[in-house]
């Protein structure tokens, strides 16, 4: 990518191309690859934390920030808009997963598939932190799969169909906050664009993701947003917003500094020459030495 090298948005730039559908793809991918139900299974939306971390670690996430900075062109108004329509499309699509996943409950065992949850979100930081290492891993979506085979409950099992209304609202409602994060970059975009720096929120990213995973596993507590705590500190470390000014501005202020400083010291030389010739000297000029006669 132009400004962020960022490993996941690689990969699908070279599949799809264009900036549109490399957004709607980075954005639909934890639908397709089957992240978002994975989560969902693993009580991820029980808490509100839990929809904010959700929506912004993958729905929105350093993939889609990198995008919207490096790769959308067009005025912000045009590329919330170009989101807002995507945003059409990707609210229902979380819904109905989500109403399906308390389905598909019913015949897993999900203490077995909790661990194949955790380790899919580890699998994606991992992915995000480094293009090298995320070579050697499998897909998420082979994961998840291995995961559904592994808890799968065939004995006595019966699918019917369970409906959670609250779930699917917020279903709904993780995939609302990385659509409106998404329209926040794209609003702030001019000046992001200066003063982010994205490879930095990416790792910062990699490793929030690492502590969604560990909550998801049970082994930091579910209530805590750490992951969200993490994601806030990496925006603050990442936000510089003095470093456009002085990246761009190095060469020439340098050089107005050094002329000035340069003028200053030949205007202070001169002026200590004119000073020294005003001054009167303690010894006879040349005319005065000289006898009159002569």
């Amino acid at each position: 990518m132009s400004v962020s090298q960022h490993p996941v948005a690689l990969r699908l730039e070279r599949q799809v191309g264009g900036a549109t559908k490399l957004l709607a793809t980075v954005m639909a991918l934890p639908l397709i690859d089957g992240i978002f139900p994975a989560l969902i299974l693993a009580g991820a939306l029980t808490y509100p934390f839990g929809i904010l971390e959700t929506g912004l670690l993958i729905f929105g996430g350093s993939a889609t920030v990198a995008v919207v900075l490096a790769e959308m062109d067009g005025s912000p108004r045009e590329r919330m808009r170009a989101i807002a329509l995507l945003g059409v499309v990707l609210l229902p699509a979380a819904a109905v997963e989500a109403a399906l996943a308390p389905t598909i409950q019913t015949v897993l065992d999900m203490a077995v598939f909790q661990r194949f949850a955790g380790l899919v979100i580890l699998t994606v930081a991992a992915k995000t932190a480094s293009a090298r290492v995320g070579e050697y891993l499998p897909r998420p979506a082979v994961i998840i799969g291995l995961g559904l085979v592994a808890s799968l409950q065939p004995a006595g099992a019966a699918v019917t169909f369970v409906a959670d209304p609250g779930l699917v609202l917020r279903g709904a409602a993780a995939a609302g906050v990385g659509v409106g994060f998404a329209m926040l970059v794209a609003a702030l975009g001019p000046v992001l664009q200066e003063s982010v720096d994205l490879d930095l929120f990416r790792f910062g990213s990699a490793v929030a993701l690492g502590m969604l995973a560990l909550s998801v596993l049970g082994l930091m507590p579910t209530e805590a947003p750490v992951a969200l705590g993490v994601l806030c500190v990496t925006a603050v470390f990442s936000f510089d917003p003095d470093g456009a000014s002085v990246a761009d501005g190095d060469t020439d202020d340098d050089g107005e500094v050094a002329a000035a400083d340069g003028g200053d010291a030949n205007d202070d030389d001169q002026d200590d020459q004119q000073s020294d010739d005003a001054r009167p000297s303690p010894f006879p000029i040349e005319e005065e030495s000289r006898a009159p006669w002569l």
